[in-house]
């Protein structure tokens, strides 16, 4: 996984570090949407050594970079998501979990429908739905 994550991380222009290597590799890791908590004490249970002050900026860097997306969960706690492919969001509520939903229909249907309404002065760039479910 080093040498996918090294490529990322030069393909974007950044130098490879170890700090970012370890929180890019604790995202893609995950099988949830962390918390930036969540990241610092994945990271730091490995690295003891790498402050929090250097996830943080570590996380702002692979955002700026389109390596990562934050998200936020229905507390407007910011989670991150390290796989930045066309998806929506299912929220759970009554829970902290967001669920991951890949649909290509929907996602061509919602292109065709804003290229159609053609929003003045605005070019739409990505479109995520939030979407709000429950358990039954």
């Amino acid at each position: 996984m080093y040498a996918q994550i090294k490529t990322k991380l030069a393909a974007k222009g950044l130098k490879v570090t170890m700090q970012r290597v370890a929180v890019y590799e604790a995202l893609l890791n995950s099988k949830e949407h962390p918390s930036a908590e969540k990241i610092i004490s994945v990271v730091s249970e490995k690295y003891p050594g790498i402050s929090t002050g250097t996830i943080y900026k570590s996380l702002e860097t692979l955002v700026d970079k389109n390596l990562v997306m934050k998200i936020k969960n229905d507390g407007d706690k910011m989670r991150y998501d390290a796989f930045i492919d066309s998806h929506h969001h299912i929220y759970i509520e009554n829970s902290d979990k967001i669920i991951d939903y890949h649909d290509d229909e929907l996602n061509e249907l919602l292109d065709n429908y804003f290229a159609k309404k053609n929003i003045p002065n605005i070019q739409i760039e990505n479109i995520r739905l939030e979407i709000i479910g429950k358990y039954i």
